[in-house]
């Protein structure tokens, strides 16, 4: 990322988009919310003002929605080495946070705080996890998604559900939003876990019970990568339960964060 007054303003409004729509105080504890595969920060907008004395802050990748343009990225390390430059720069007088991954999101997530920890950066007060295996624990998803033809990749996201019918019936859309789709799945799939050290923060993880990619057991695994309090919260559902339940999501995350706000 570079650094000056103006494209650094640039890049942080690239990245979180909705830093203006948050509704709270300016020092408010911050929850940085990172999508799943071709997910763009939209998925987390309507959390906003929904989580008291919390600012959601919505996280945009490249390659969809006001980064469109952008080409995607296709690997963790350049993901992670620039998100890690725009949350370290967004707390950098000190402010608490907090981060929320679903699906590949949470795999970001957790590879973010490795990188801020490695740059010695401040940590966040907790970290929340759906919809995602464990990043130690090996499962097999099936054929590589990226490799996929367009019916095959439209039939598989029809399947994991969350993706609305109109827009994979729609071919022009599909040319806009698949690119970013395959990207994603790219990063997850030339994914390589690294042992480290325990994170020292608290770790919530939300699985759902009809999950075909993330299997509660798979999910619970996420217990070996803190050295403090792991708590699982279980919904009854498919892959995006933690969306459309929202109000128990959010229920899940106040009681953790209450400490902090």
């Amino acid at each position: 990322m570079t650094v000056n007054n103006v494209t650094s303003a640039d890049v942080m409004q690239r990245w979180l988009p909705y830093r203006a729509q948050t509704g709270a105080a300016a020092d408010a504890l911050a929850l940085f919310c990172l999508p799943h595969a071709g997910g763009g920060a939209s998925a987390y907008r309507p959390w906003q003002n929904r989580l008291p004395g919390v600012a959601v802050l919505p996280v945009q990748p490249a390659g969809r929605e006001n980064r469109l343009r952008e080409p995607p990225y296709e690997r963790m390390a350049p993901l992670v080495s620039d998100l890690a430059d725009v949350i370290l720069a967004e707390v950098s007088g000190g402010r608490r946070y907090a981060v929320y991954g679903h699906s590949l999101g949470a795999l970001v997530s957790f590879e973010l705080l490795r990188e801020i920890r490695r740059r010695g950066g401040p940590g966040p007060v907790h970290l929340f996890v759906s919809g995602c295996v464990a990043p130690h624990r090996p499962f097999d998803d099936g054929p590589p998604v990226r490799g996929m033809s367009r019916p095959e990749l439209v039939e598989m996201l029809r399947k994991l559900g969350g993706t609305p019918d109109w827009l994979l019936n729609d071919p022009s859309v599909l040319e806009m939003i698949l690119p970013a789709i395959q990207a994603d799945f790219s990063v997850k799939e030339t994914y390589e876990y690294y042992s480290e050290a325990a994170l020292d923060i608290p770790i919530t993880a939300l699985p759902s019970t009809d999950d075909p990619r993330a299997g509660r057991e798979l999910v619970a695994g996420w217990r070996d990568q803190t050295m403090g309090r792991f708590d699982l919260h279980t919904f009854v559902g498919g892959h995006f339960a933690v969306f459309e339940q929202a109000k128990l999501t959010h229920k899940h995350i106040s009681e953790a964060l209450r400490a902090w706000v």
